[in-house]
């Protein structure tokens, strides 16, 4: 394992992540000046979450220690995807960037940026147990020769670091920003397979953390190569010890997101069925027992 002096030192940056991060940062700009422009305001917290926390955690990843040597060792590249899909996307939301297109737009775009939210896509993928099911579908992929041709790729390394956030992004933001909305047996179902996928998620890190054997099937690393590389079947260790962990601790956020998001619809729920007069709720009762459906809820 190398020193922490090497971990803090170690910098490269590259044009690819240097532009997302330009055109990001600069998006986000514009909507907040697109506000100001119609009397509103932004606040700077949600501002500071975006470009400090969410795109500044996105250029240590890429431009620091994980990002430099993600092609030469096995737990920097498990380490980087993992950081990329679940601690950016959760950095980056702070920022409340969908709250902030919807008050920057209007019109059309308004609209048509609401239809994109109400799509299929956005609501499979927003389901919180996608995200999951997608992770561990993801670092499957370790356990196989394809990771080592990934690792091996310029380009693939390249579109990790745009793609994983993006996909990230998508699956967080509907938790954070209630953007779908859900009935409550479907919250409660979401939080109980959540539960599942503690143990789930931890699989592959544990199949890495102990296989003797190279399941990517890379090449060494050619030539001189700094004191402290750790040789094969301990990288591959190193990277199972690290997803394992990861993966785990990337669960506890999404779970206590959806105690929030059902405490939240349980409690509007419950203030609609208040607000009803006598009538109306006997009304509502009498229909639920003649169907036969779950709880009664108000129209």
């Amino acid at each position: 394992m190398p020193d922490i002096i090497t971990i803090v030192t170690t910098w490269q940056p590259n044009v690819v992540d240097i532009v997302a991060i330009v055109l990001a940062a600069s998006f986000y700009a514009a909507c907040m000046i697109a506000i100001r422009r119609r009397g509103g305001r932004w606040g700077l917290r949600p501002a500071f979450g975006f470009f400090v926390l969410g795109l500044g955690s996105f250029a240590v990843i890429e431009f620091g220690f994980l990002g430099v040597y993600s092609a030469e060792l096995r737990f920097a590249f498990t380490t980087r995807i993992a950081l990329l899909l679940f601690a950016v996307p959760a950095l980056l939301a702070t920022g409340k960037p969908v709250g902030l297109v919807r008050a920057a737009l209007t019109g059309r775009a308004l609209a048509a940026f609401e239809r994109v939210l109400s799509s299929k896509a956005i609501g499979m993928m927003g389901n919180a147990v996608f995200g999951p099911v997608f992770a561990l579908a993801a670092f499957s992929v370790f356990l196989t020769p394809v990771a080592g041709l990934l690792r091996e790729s310029p380009g693939a390394q390249a579109a990790i670091g745009l793609v994983v956030p993006v996909v990230g992004l998508i699956m967080v933001l509907p938790l954070t920003e209630l953007v779908v909305a859900r009935t409550s047996l479907f919250i409660a179902a979401e939080f109980l397979l959540a539960f599942a996928e503690l143990v789930i998620d931890a699989i592959p890190g544990i199949v890495l953390r102990l296989n003797d054997a190279i399941l990517d099937h890379a090449a060494p690393v050619a030539g001189s190569v700094p004191w402290w590389f750790p040789n094969p079947v301990r990288d591959q260790q190193l990277s199972g010890d690290l997803l394992w962990f990861i993966a785990e601790i990337a669960d506890i956020p999404i779970l206590i997101l959806l105690f929030i998001r059902w405490s939240k619809h349980d409690r509007a729920e419950s203030t609609k069925v208040d607000e009803l007069s006598d009538g109306e709720l006997e009304a509502l009762t009498r229909e639920h027992l003649r169907q036969g459906g779950g709880p009664p809820r108000a129209p």
